[in-house]
């Protein structure tokens, strides 16, 4: 019997782990892939989370890179380093997911990996999680329990969370080995309706993906704009294996608990709807989750109430405004380059942004009165 059980091993449920177990909880990891396991990512982490942990992140960090460069279909291009700001952290999820994990494991949880939850029923006054080993099949318990397995994961269903509030998004990435990979943070805007295209390099190579963020982005060919784009940095995409992957992108307020159970991370469809940053989030809301089931433990018959508003206060309430920006940048976005990429302060606010200095509630009033104000026949994007 445990005190919590959380499904999923990836940047929420690593840091639910660690907070629980932290505060002297019995937690039990429940991962259906072997650990350290590959995971289509960007890999860009804001810094800031380095303030929600008392160990130093280093030994999972490829790459910290501070400045970035914007194009509008790989041309009039806009650069910028960011001096004032923490670098942001380039990562490999394989290793920052599984350094999270034993993180937690140094606290005292446990981890079963290469364990599917095949069913979970509630008995009471506790949870029975159905797994599958290579053992065969194995129930285990726990008081509470923490849905982070991801934007594909059955939980969130299982647990009566049917009509969700989510915009599922679409990805396509694929990794390229570089001896001597460019160090600058690539955004591309005008090959993909409704997204972009993003290139983020790593210690020995690059991260290159295009997303859809707004409606389904048409009948598009992701492989060959893909391959278009990464042939400017001399990458044949032929030799590099592609990974095509959902994206729960927020989409307004919803309900994250249940009887004695909290959703996190991409379960609980925290991908920032302008970017499709999800890791910063993700770790934020497993945070939270440990806090409001450790609460729980203690007595707080509110604390999972309570990490609903949490999570609607300290992010949703931002993605708010990151939704009204999507919805028209995304929409015009030859006029949202024009008028807000290559505004001078605009590198600098995105990278305030991305590592979490600032919210999209500190500019995109401004930023929506200039995309309207650009809206003019003949300007069209």
């Amino acid at each position: 019997m445990y005190d919590c059980i959380i499904v999923g091993a990836g940047p929420a449920g690593g840091a639910a782990a660690y907070h629980l177990a932290k505060r002297g909880r019995s937690v039990l990891i429940l991962e259906k892939e072997s650990l350290p396991r590959y995971k289509p990512c960007g890999g860009g982490v804001s810094p800031q989370v380095a303030q929600w942990f008392d160990f130093d992140f280093s030994p999972a960090i490829s790459l910290k890179v501070n400045a970035l460069r914007f194009t509008w279909k790989m041309d009039d291009p806009v650069e910028a380093t960011l001096n004032d700001i923490d670098p942001i952290w380039m990562v490999r999820r394989d290793v920052f997911d599984h350094f999270l994990v034993q993180q937690a494991q140094k606290q005292g949880a446990e981890l079963r990996d290469n364990t599917a939850v095949s069913g979970i029923e509630f008995k009471g006054d506790r949870w029975q999680v159905n797994t599958i080993t290579e053992a065969g099949m194995m129930p285990v318990e726990g008081h509470y329990l923490i849905a982070a397995d991801g934007a594909k994961g059955s939980m969130a269903k299982w647990l009566g969370f049917k009509d969700r509030k989510r915009r599922l998004a679409g990805a396509l990435e694929a990794e390229a080995p570089a001896s001597n990979p460019d160090t600058q943070v690539h955004f591309e805007f005008g090959m993909v309706k409704n997204g972009y295209i993003w290139n983020f390099p790593k210690a020995d190579g690059y991260s290159i993906g295009i997303g859809t963020f707004r409606g389904n982005g048409g009948q598009q060919d992701f492989k060959g704009i893909l391959a278009e784009y990464a042939a400017s940095f001399n990458i044949d995409l032929k030799s590099a294996k592609q990974f095509g992957h959902p994206l729960c992108l927020w989409d307004g307020n919803q309900t994250l608990h249940t009887q004695n159970a909290l959703l996190a991370g991409e379960a609980a469809c925290v991908v920032d709807p302008m970017t499709a940053e999800g890791i910063r989030p993700s770790i934020f809301s497993g945070m939270k989750a440990a806090e409001a089931i450790d609460q729980a433990i203690g007595g707080n018959a509110n604390a999972l109430e309570q990490y609903t508003e949490v999570i609607i206060k300290e992010w949703g309430n931002d993605m708010v405004w990151a939704q009204r920006l999507a919805a028209v940048f995304y929409s015009v976005p030859g006029i949202g380059y024009k008028v807000g990429v290559k505004r001078p302060s605009a590198p600098t606010r995105m990278g305030q942004i991305l590592v979490g200095q600032m919210g999209y509630g500190d500019v995109a009033g401004r930023a929506l009165k200039r995309l309207s104000t650009a809206l003019i026949p003949g300007m069209g994007g």
